[in-house]
């Protein structure tokens, strides 16, 4: 059987991760993702004062540092840790002061430019499922398989003050909610590989599904597609 590339593309906080770990896992497929990248490089522009407190990016820092930028995944515990020069920053990578920043990190035409080049890279002799805004229609516009997955801001803004909750963070939930309308319009507006669906992907909201409900849906999908 030839490599198969499933993408998932879809808005912040809206579990595009957690399925496609389901279904990599369910497959035997390579899990790749490509958020975790966006965030590392975001984490190391926030310790290196490359952005500041109130959102300036020295993009000229930015761009000399990209090559000094080697981020790479390991298994702990059988779960998928970032690893940013050489550096376990999997808990650092998801805090809110990454979160709100990631965007505009995201936005730069040389940072996307790397990071996409690394992803096609990494996927060339593996069957892949990979997450992230621009998967379906940049990375791999031809993939097998794309899912644009959805749900509305409230239940997005929900599932991360719980998920931030539960690693002992102290969270306001009108913040997250804020960060998340934010990502949404930061995403979808910026001019290079903007987040939208792909005009063969399909639709998924789960806003009122469960994980167990969204994967079997991705899974009867996709199961046509390798029949």
């Amino acid at each position: 059987m030839k490599n198969i590339k499933i993408a998932l593309d879809g808005h912040s906080s809206c579990g595009k991760s957690t399925l496609a770990k389901q279904l990599a896992a369910h497959y035997g497929f390579l899990f790749i993702d490509t958020g975790a990248m966006y965030r590392a490089v975001t984490l190391y522009a926030l310790k290196n004062g490359i952005v500041s407190f109130d959102d300036k990016i020295d993009e000229d820092k930015l761009r000399e540092s990209m090559g000094k930028i080697e981020i790479a995944f390991k298994r702990v515990d059988n779960q998928n840790h970032t690893l940013l020069n050489g550096e376990d920053v999997e808990k650092e990578i998801r805090q809110l002061e990454v979160s709100k920043r990631v965007s505009k990190i995201s936005a730069i035409a040389f940072v996307r430019e790397k990071l996409v080049d690394f992803q096609r890279r990494i996927s060339e002799n593996s069957s892949v499922v990979m997450d992230g805004r621009d998967i379906g229609t940049v990375v791999f516009p031809n993939a097998e398989v794309k899912f644009f997955v959805t749900a509305n801001a409230d239940v997005r803004a929900e599932r991360r003050y719980k998920e931030l909750l539960e690693k002992g963070e102290k969270v306001d939930f009108e913040q997250i909610k804020q960060s998340v309308i934010t990502r949404d319009k930061l995403d979808s507006e910026r001019e290079v590989s903007p987040l939208r669906k792909a005009d063969d992907a399909i639709v998924l909201d789960n806003s009122f599904m469960t994980r167990e409900e969204q994967f079997e849906f991705a899974k009867n999908i996709i199961d046509k597609v390798l029949k």
